[in-house]
C-alpha cells in the first residue's frame, strides 16, 4: 500500500500487486468526504409529492431525507404505534438473518438470477429499506414530521451537481472489524459476503455473546473473518464508546451542527483497504506517516511495524509507476494486451462500456477471437470500475458471440473480477444483443467528477462549431438585434478564428446589413470569447430607419387537371394486391387497377384474359362525377387472344378519359 501525503492539497492511497494498480483512493483538501459524517439538522421543508424532507445541516444544499429514511422514534405519534413499528422492523430484520443461510446453494452463492457481487454488505439491505416503506404506508410524511424538527442525521450519499447529499437517520458506526447501528434493532448480523455456513454460524455465536442492548445492532464485517471474539469485542468496545461520545455532544449541541466526522483518507484506507495480505505501507510525508502509524497502533497493533515512512528523493508513486497508470485514468480508451481494447463513457444516465478488438488477430477464428477479447476485458472493466469509481447503472457491449458457452465463461469472468469489489455490484446477464447490464454503488466521489471541470470550448459536449457555422450565427444575430431596431451602434465581439473569418469573407454581408438597417457594425476580436462563443454590444439612439415587414402573398391553390391522371400498371411480377388495399383506392375513387379474372376452374384463355382486367373499387357503382375517370372492366371476347383484349381495353379507355362536355 502507498500512500502519497506530501502534498497538503490532495492525499492519495494506491494498493499496487507487482507494477499494477488494484485500488485507489484519493481526497482533496477544499472537498472532503462528506459520507459517514453526523450532524445534528433540522428539518426545512416537508414535501408531499415526494414523501421526503429537505433538512439543513451544514452543508453547501439543503440534504435530502426519504420518508423511508426517518426512525420511528421521530415519529409524532402515539407511543403504542410507534413502539408496534419497531417491533415489526426488529422480527422481519432478524427473518431476513435468519433465511439468508437458505438461500445460499451448495457453493455459498445467492440463488439469484441477477447475481450480487463484492461489497461490504455492513449496510441495511434494500429488503429492510422496502419493508420499511410498506411498514408505514399507513402514515404520510406530511402527519408525522413538520417543519423546523430537529434530527440527527448521516450523510449517505455525496452532493453531486445540483443534488443536494442523500441522508439518513439509522445511524451506522463503521470499526475494522464489524458495525455498530445504534438505534437498528437488527441484533447480530454477518456481512452476506461471509458465505460459509460454519462460519456464519460461529460469528453468530460470537456476536450473541456481545449482549447487544435492546435497539441496537451490529453486523461483523468482512475482515473479522477469521479474527477471534476478542479482536471482535475490542472493536465493539470502541464503537460503543464513539458512540457515548456522540450522544453527549447531541444533547450540548444545536442544530445545524457537525456532530461525527468521520476518518480522513489516512484511517479510512487502514480500516477499509488494508488486509493481512499487504506486505508494508509506505508512507510518504512526516504528518501521514505519523497518522497512520498512530491509527494502526490503536486498530491493529500487531501490525503496527508494517507502517513505513518513504523519504527518498525520488516521489513513492515515481518509483512504483504509479503516475503513468493514473494518467491513463484520464483517458476514455483502455489498451489491451492482446490488442483489443475498450471505451468507457460516462453520461448522465448510466456509463457505456464498448469492446472492440482492435489489433488482435492471433486466434484462428472470429469466436476465438471474440471470447479471448472478452474474457480479457471483463477482468480489465472490474479493475477500471474500482480504479475510477464509477458507480449506477453500467451497460457494457461485449463482442457478439455465437457459442452459449463462451458466453457463460465471459459472465462468470465479469463476476470474478468483481468479487473483491468494496462497492456493491449487482449483475445481469448478457443480452441477445450482447449487453450486460449492472448497478454498482458508489463509495466515493470519482477521480474524474473531482479533479476536473467542464471544457469552457465545447462546454462539455465534446464538440465545437466550425468557424463559417459560427459566423453565420453571429451575423444572424447582428440582423435579429438590427431588426428590433433599438440601437444604431453594434460591436460584435468574437474569437480570434471567428472574427478573422467575418472580416475576410462577409464584408459584403456586413456593408448590407448596414444599409438594409440604418446601422454601424464593428467587428472586434477579443481573447477573452473562446471557441465558436460571441457577443453583441449594441449602443447609441435608435436608428432613423425603419424596416417594414411586407405582408406574405396569399397561398395559390392548384387543382388536379384529370388530364394529368396518370395510370398505374399492374406490378412487373403480375401478383395482386391486397384486397383490402384495393378496396381503400376504390373508396378515394382512386384509378384503374388491373386484376387477375380467371376464377377456379377456368380455361386457359379466361386466365390470359385476366391479365389485361381491371379492378373497380367500392365505389365503382357511382357514376362518375365531372372531370373524374371511371372504371373499365374489359372482358375477353370468344377467339379474341390477349393481346386484341388488351388494345381494346387502351382503346374504351382512352374514349372514357376525354372531358365531359
Amino acid at each position: 500500500m502507498l500512500i502519497d501525503a506530501r502534498h497538503p492539497e490532495e492525499t492519495r492511497v494506491a494498493v499496487i500487486n507487482g507494477q499494477r494498480i488494484e485500488e485507489f483512493d484519493f481526497e482533496a483538501a477544499d472537498r472532503k468526504q462528506l459520507k459517514g459524517n453526523i450532524y445534528l439538522a433540522k428539518v426545512t421543508r416537508v414535501e408531499p409529492s415526494l414523501q421526503a424532507a429537505f433538512v439543513e445541516y451544514g452543508g453547501n444544499r439543503h440534504g435530502f431525507l426519504a420518508f423511508s429514511e426517518i426512525h420511528p422514534d421521530y415519529y409524532q405519534i402515539p407511543r403504542e404505534d410507534r413502539e408496534a413499528l419497531l417491533r415489526e422492523e426488529a422480527e422481519y430484520a432478524a427473518e431476513q438473518d435468519d433465511h439468508h443461510d437458505e438461500e445460499l446453494d451448495e457453493n455459498g452463492e445467492p440463488r439469484d438470477e441477477v447475481a450480487e457481487t463484492g461489497g461490504q454488505h455492513d449496510e441495511p439491505t434494500d429488503a429492510l429499506r422496502r419493508k420499511r416503506q410498506s411498514l408505514r404506508r399507513r402514515y404520510k410524511i406530511q402527519e408525522v414530521i413538520h417543519r423546523r424538527q430537529v434530527l440527527l442525521i448521516q450523510v449517505v450519499k455525496e452532493e453531486r451537481g445540483s443534488k443536494g447529499a442523500a441522508l439518513t437517520t439509522y445511524l451506522s458506526l463503521a470499526g475494522r472489524y464489524c458495525v455498530l447501528m445504534p438505534n437498528t434493532a437488527h441484533g447480530g448480523g454477518i456481512s452476506r459476503k461471509i458465505s460459509d455456513l460454519a462460519d456464519r454460524k460461529r460469528l453468530k455465536s460470537i456476536m450473541a455473546d456481545l449482549k447487544l442492548p435492546q435497539g441496537m445492532g451490529a453486523i461483523v464485517r468482512t475482515a473479522g473473518l477469521k479474527r477471534s471474539s476478542e479482536d471482535i469485542r475490542r472493536d465493539f468496545d470502541y464503537l460503543t464508546r464513539l458512540w457515548d461520545e456522540i450522544r453527549e455532544k447531541t444533547l450540548a449541541s444545536s442544530a445545524p451542527m457537525l456532530i461525527h466526522q468521520d476518518s480522513d483518507l489516512i484511517k479510512r484506507a487502514i480500516r477499509d483497504i488494508y488486509h493481512r495480505d499487504i506486505d508494508q505501507v509506505l508512507v510518504e510525508g512526516p504528518e501521514g506517516f505519523a497518522d497512520a502509524s498512530r491509527f494502526m497502533s490503536m486498530l491493529m497493533p500487531g501490525h503496527t511495524p508494517k507502517v513505513v515512512e518513504y523519504s527518498d528523493n525520488v516521489p513513492l508513486f515515481q518509483r512504483f509507476g504509479v503516475e503513468q497508470q493514473l494518467e491513463g485514468m484520464y483517458q476514455p480508451v483502455v489498451q489491451l494486451k492482446s490488442g483489443g481494447y475498450i471505451v468507457i463513457n460516462p453520461t448522465e444516465a448510466l456509463v457505456s462500456i464498448d469492446i472492440n478488438s482492435g489489433r488482435s488477430t492471433r486466434e484462428y477464428g472470429i469466436e476465438e477471437t471474440a471470447t479471448k477479447t472478452n474474457l480479457e476485458a471483463a477482468e480489465e472493466i472490474g479493475r477500471q470500475l474500482r480504479l475510477r469509481d464509477m458507480a449506477g447503472l453500467v451497460v457494457i457491449d461485449f463482442i457478439d458471440m455465437e457459442v452459449g458457452a463462451n458466453t457463460r465463461r465471459v459472465e462468470k469472468a465479469m463476476k470474478d473480477a468483481l468479487r473483491n469489489d468494496r462497492a456493491r455490484v449487482q449483475i445481469g446477464r448478457i443480452s441477445a444483443f450482447g449487453l450486460m447490464e449492472m448497478s454498482r454503488q458508489r463509495l466515493r466521489t470519482g477521480i474524474l467528477e473531482a479533479s476536473t471541470h467542464i471544457c469552457p470550448m465545447c462546454e462539455g459536449t465534446g464538440m465545437v462549431r466550425s468557424v463559417s457555422s459560427a459566423a453565420l450565427a453571429a451575423l444572424r444575430a447582428l440582423e435579429a438585434e438590427a431588426l428590433r431596431g433599438r440601437a444604431s451602434e453594434f460591436t460584435l465581439r468574437a474569437g480570434d478564428e471567428v472574427a478573422v473569418y467575418i472580416l475576410n469573407r462577409k464584408r459584403i454581408e456586413l456593408a448590407e446589413l448596414e444599409e438594409l438597417y440604418g446601422v454601424t457594425i464593428v467587428t472586434v476580436p477579443d481573447e477573452a470569447l473562446i471557441g465558436p462563443n460571441f457577443a453583441i454590444d449594441a449602443t447609441g439612439a435608435p436608428p432613423t430607419k425603419k424596416v417594414e415587414m411586407r405582408a406574405l402573398p396569399a397561398p395559390v391553390r392548384i387543382e388536379d387537371d384529370p388530364d394529368d391522371l396518370v395510370e398505374t400498371g399492374e406490378d412487373e411480377d403480375g401478383e395482386a394486391r391486397p384486397q383490402a388495399e384495393r378496396g381503400e383506392r376504390g373508396e378515394r375513387g382512386g384509378r384503374n387497377k388491373r386484376r387477375r379474372r380467371g376464377g377456379r376452374g377456368g380455361k386457359p384463355g379466361d386466365e390470359a384474359a385476366g391479365e389485361g382486367n381491371e379492378v373497380a373499387g367500392e365505389g365503382s357503382d357511382v357514376p362518375a362525377e365531372e372531370g373524374e375517370t371511371d372504371t373499365v372492366e374489359v372482358v375477353a371476347r370468344d377467339g379474341e387472344t390477349s393481346a386484341e383484349t388488351e388494345a381494346r381495353g387502351e382503346q374504351e379507355r382512352g374514349e372514357r378519359k376525354r372531358p365531359r362536355r
